[in-house]
């Protein structure tokens, strides 16, 4: 019989979402049910959930959760994703709530005690249901305490004997930090919150909880697993992920073919594929005039769909913007965030009225329009720990200008090298930027060179199936690492 691997996260897809990790979380399970794993997926029943009315069934399990200032209970609901169960812990306190993490305004004030809550309400349901899984596969800050209750609270029980923990850093710079006021709501011992554990410059730091208490570390592409091991990418963590790093391994993320293949992509207009570009210029149009463009034929579009947050580069886009405003182009901007970059944006386009557009949304059938309809896809993100939109750009023909960090600079060749598929900036400025872009825009008025460049796009691969494999090697190395310990 394969592992059976428990998978804890905040978010997935398609229940919940605000960024990659959901992605990873609703994707991997069914990948590794796939390779024979038993899999099951704990995550928070959102307000989200309810509302997009999934099929989910009440088990009658309330759990008690022991919070260190208080008790509260879990009420334990069960949906399916594709075969797998997904155990969803409601707590309408904690998890009723408009958004995620908080507002645009800010992070919620009790994010500490609801993601504490939910981690210990993954560990008591799984004894209650005497699940014995060989791996927890813990993501981001919010299930940074698993690792940490294992090798405290739980730990001689017989329930985790056989577990280790795998933990994969989505984004580094969301660590989780509280003030160390808070520290007796994680219920752990006071002992653990020293520099070596789970103190941080006198706070409390979920992140580091997981980095420093699982057996094994990932991250979602292999330069991000170097680079987290830098100043200037490791946001003061660089340190402990260098001490680790023969148990840090870095896995690029799939994409789930099935949703994004415009051969097949039920959103669009018309289907097009490698063979036959001609439907992308129907999606071209729909798009045009879903952000209110007009433009000539030839002139290119190019589109981008960010989260509004400093990583993603939008400080060097509006820099650039009047140098790439002289260019003829267009530019498609479909993001949610950080109200200050709302801001900038909404006034940048308000000084080039159709030439540059902005949408202020989280739009699913947009965004798979975007991805069909533009000619160029612009991500110039300062940081950039896997990425999917470019993934998907090179599918949809849509030609990516990224710059070289991350999982960016994975996926993407650059077209100064044999075979590339689209363009790459190695410096963080508006004027690397601009440069690229033109350089694109050059080539895109050789209509040979540029189909060429799609087509070599068109046929790159990047499954879950593949990705699934390497994980599954993952939870071999941190079995083997539990047993030595």
């Amino acid at each position: 019989m394969g592992l059976t691997v428990v998978i804890a996260a905040s978010e997935a897809a398609p229940f919940a979402k605000t960024g990659g990790l959901a992605d990873v979380a609703g994707s991997l399970p069914v990948a590794l049910k796939h390779l024979g794993c038993r899999v099951l997926l704990f995550m928070p029943y959102y307000r989200d959930v309810a509302e997009k009315g999934f099929e989910v069934e009440p088990t009658g399990l309330e759990v008690p959760v022991n919070m260190g200032r208080r008790t509260v209970r879990a009420e334990v609901l069960l949906g399916h994703l594709h075969g797998v169960p997904v155990y969803f812990i409601k707590r309408d306190e904690f998890f009723d709530r408009t958004y995620l993490y908080g507002t645009p305004e800010g992070d919620y004030f009790d994010n500490l005690e609801r993601y504490a809550f939910f981690s210990r309400a993954v560990l008591e349901i799984i004894k209650l249901r005497d699940l014995k899984p060989d791996i927890i596969h813990c993501n981001d800050w919010q299930t940074g305490l698993i690792p940490a209750y294992l090798n405290d609270i739980y730990r001689g029980d017989p329930a985790f004997e056989k577990t280790a923990t795998v933990f994969t850093i989505h984004n580094i710079a969301y660590q989780g930090q509280f003030p160390a006021n808070l520290y007796d709501t994680t219920g752990l011992g006071f002992y653990l919150f020293n520099p070596e554990a789970l103190e941080f410059w006198g706070n409390i730091n979920l992140l580091k909880s997981g980095i420093v208490f699982s057996e094994a570390l990932t991250t979602v592409s292999e330069a991000y697993s170097k680079e987290i091991q830098t100043p200037d990418y490791g946001y003061g963590l660089e340190g402990i992920l260098k001490k680790r790093k023969a148990d840090l391994f870095g896995i690029l993320n799939g994409v789930d073919y099935t949703e994004w293949d415009p051969e097949t992509d039920s959103t669009l207009p018309h289907n097009y594929s490698a063979e036959d570009l001609k439907g992308k210029a129907a999606c071209r149009k729909k798009l045009l005039k879903a952000f209110g463009l007009k433009l000539k034929i030839k002139t290119p579009l190019i589109g981008m769909i960010t989260r509004l947050a400093d990583q993603k580069g939008i400080d060097i886009l509006a820099e650039a913007m009047p140098e790439l405003m002289k260019m003829e182009l267009a530019i498609a901007i479909l993001g949610s965030g950080d109200r200050r970059y709302q801001e900038l944006l909404a006034d940048l386009a308000s000084h080039y009225p159709g030439r540059l557009s902005v949408r202020i949304a989280f739009n699913s059938h947009l965004s798979h329009l975007m991805e069909a309809g533009a000619d160029m896809f612009l991500m110039p993100s300062r940081y950039e720990p896997c990425g999917l939109n470019q993934i998907y750009s090179l599918k949809y023909g849509t030609v990516p200008i990224v710059r070289a960090t991350g999982g960016l600079d994975d996926t993407v060749k650059d077209c100064s090298e044999e075979g590339g598929t689209g363009f790459k900036f190695k410096e963080y400025s508006a004027d690397a930027l601009v440069e690229k872009v033109a350089e694109a825009l050059q080539v895109f008025n050789n209509k040979k060179a540029w189909t060429e460049i799609q087509m070599r796009g068109m046929k790159e691969s990047f499954s879950w199936n593949d990705a699934a494999k390497k994980y599954m090697d993952v939870y071999k190395a941190a079995k083997a690492r539990l047993h030595k310990s």
